[in-house]
């Protein structure tokens, strides 16, 4: 009786195991098929638009708000107000005179 309960078993364990192997096989192939292949390129191309989208809104309001920081700037280094201002941007220039003398070494 016991060897018969235990082929029950072992058999019940490879048709279930067997099964769900198929499935997998199945469902393998056919995400690998030109159909599947070209459906998953189609969902990811509409879902990278969708979220290039989103990339460019959110870099254009950064690009605003750093540009209006940087008038800010400008502003109170042009005309600095009574307080010490938090941030100033300041031009630093510097002019070489007679660089094509310098490049013989005399």
């Amino acid at each position: 009786m016991r060897r018969l309960f235990w082929l029950s078993v072992g058999a019940g364990a490879g048709v279930y195991v067997s099964h769900r192997v198929k499935r997998r096989v199945v469902r393998f192939t056919r995400s690998w098929s030109p159909d599947g292949v070209a459906a998953r390129a189609v969902a990811g191309g509409q879902g990278a638009g969708e979220r290039l989208r989103h990339f460019v809104s959110d870099v254009r309001t950064e690009m605003h708000a750093r540009e209006e920081e940087l008038r800010e700037a400008v502003r109170t280094d042009q005309a600095p107000p009574d307080a010490a201002p938090s941030r100033v941007l300041r031009a630093r220039y510097t002019i070489i005179n007679d660089i094509d003398d310098d490049k013989d070494g005399h």
